[in-house]
């Protein structure tokens, strides 16, 4: 195996986790979309919620994380609220970058003020590394909680397929890819977006969905050997009101196969 293969549990082959993770990272980037019928079929509905535990269960078979417990708890509180699911997904997010807590990665971080378009260009740097675009006719940002857990997904299948193909190259770019994306982007303010769910929406699905996905990202990053972020990073100024560039919708985003990957695209 090559040496930048991380760490799994022996009970599980190294290419079975892969697609664990690819599982666990899509349907983390569909929860946190707009709640539509997709939402409640994967996430909330008995069958597919519990596939998704089963999954969690294989890649944290010493249950340190109980991510199977916590999909359970997600499902079973998405039952209880699915007739407001949406209204309180538009109470907490808004239709601006600054709702009530804000699910964009850039919104985060004392120097967001200047290096906004900057950190925005290297979420599309990663993205385009890879053969991936985003979709220009809707409107949301590259950097939308929903679009970074799709791309992980994407380099985890990515990964699945290297291992598959013997392929040491690109098993060590796709591996490399997670970390510094998880280090620079989503478990950068992974933490602080939790802590202000839990905030607001207390015992809510998107207080429980959040506290799910830095379980697991958590794990990811233990696994990897790098560090979370901070759990209080400010958010930027609210009177900068430039508008950061817009890409495809958190639904449309670049990660699946498929989804929005142009002619000539980096596919798995």
């Amino acid at each position: 195996m090559n040496s930048m293969t991380p760490s799994v549990d022996q009970d599980i082959s190294p290419i079975d986790a892969a697609l664990c993770r690819a599982t666990i990272y899509s349907a983390l980037a569909l929860a946190f979309r707009p709640p539509t019928d997709e939402t409640i079929t994967r996430i909330i509905e008995p069958e597919n919620s519990a596939a998704l535990a089963a999954a969690a269960a294989l890649i944290d078979s010493s249950s340190k994380t109980n991510l199977a417990g916590a999909f359970e708890t997600l499902a079973a509180s998405g039952r209880a609220a699915v007739s407001i699911l949406a209204s309180s997904y538009r109470a907490l997010f808004g239709h601006t970058a600054r709702g009530i807590v804000a699910p964009y990665e850039t919104e985060y971080g004392n120097e967001a003020l200047f290096q906004q378009p900057q950190e925005l260009g290297d979420l599309m740097g990663f993205y385009r590394a890879f053969g991936l675009a985003m979709r220009v006719d809707r409107r949301e940002r590259a950097d939308h909680i929903s679009c970074e857990c799709e791309f992980l997904a994407f380099l985890a299948m990515k990964e699945a397929y290297a291992l598959e193909h013997h392929n040491s190259a690109m098993l060590e770019d796709t591996v490399k890819a997670q970390k510094l994306f998880l280090r620079d982007h989503l478990g950068r303010f992974l933490p602080t977006f939790t802590q202000q769910l839990g905030r607001e929406h207390a015992a809510g699905f998107y207080a429980k969905l959040a506290d799910l996905c830095l379980r697991f990202v958590s794990q990811e990053t233990n696994r990897l050997g790098i560090r979370l972020g901070a759990a209080n990073l400010p958010l930027r100024p609210a009177d900068d009101e430039r508008v950061p560039m817009a890409c495809g919708n958190g639904a449309e985003c670049a990660a699946m196969p498929g989804a929005c990957v142009p002619e000539g695209a980096d596919s798995v």
